[in-house]
């Protein structure tokens, strides 16, 4: 039940910070062999700020939850991002906690319907409680089917080291199908 609380409150969060900033929608969703990562974004694909939500997702390794604050730079054909994501950590072997995560991304379109995508955030174990670090990153291919539709093809990792004699928590290790909608 805290976890659906958790899920709620920041699909709400996320929602409504997207109706301030009046940018495009976008939700995500993937699935590699073990995990599940969902998420929704607002002004990923355009200049200035862009704000984002996540759930992540292993049977074998845990849960988390995050939301995010970037700024996205045009370079040319590149689009930047800088930024940080807060997230609420629940690895299966190991205490709860949370972590401030730093990074950035950049994608670049090919053509007219593909587009090349990477990113990656990073938490210390100062700006962490119940792991040794949070580490995050992702890469791949997307593809446009419709104005509004998109699948993708990539590879994620996510890991959440042990600590105090705990196991490392990998909840993504491997590539991902994944497809988004945007409006």
């Amino acid at each position: 039940m805290r976890m659906f609380k958790l899920k709620a409150a920041l699909l709400i969060a996320t929602l409504g910070t997207a109706a301030a900033a009046n940018a495009s929608v976008n939700l995500h969703a993937e699935a590699g062999e073990e995990f599940t990562n969902l998420s929704a974004s607002f002004g990923a694909n355009e200049p200035g700020l862009t704000f984002n939500g996540n759930w992540g997702h292993s049977d074998d390794d845990g849960d988390i939850a995050g939301l995010g604050m970037g700024w996205n730079m045009p370079l040319g054909p590149f689009l930047f991002t800088l930024g940080g994501k807060a997230l609420y950590l629940n690895p299966k072997d190991g205490d709860e906690g949370y972590a401030v995560a730093v990074g950035g991304g950049a994608q670049v379109p090919v053509g007219d319907f593909i587009t090349v995508f990477g990113d990656y955030y990073y938490s210390p174990d100062s700006m962490s409680s119940g792991v040794e670090d949070y580490v995050e990153g992702n890469a791949g291919v997307r593809l446009r089917v419709l104005k509004s539709m998109n699948i993708e093809a990539g590879y994620r990792y996510i890991n959440m080291a042990g600590k105090n004699g705990h196991r490392d928590n990998t909840l993504a290790d491997g590539p991902y199908a994944g497809f988004n909608f945007s409006f």
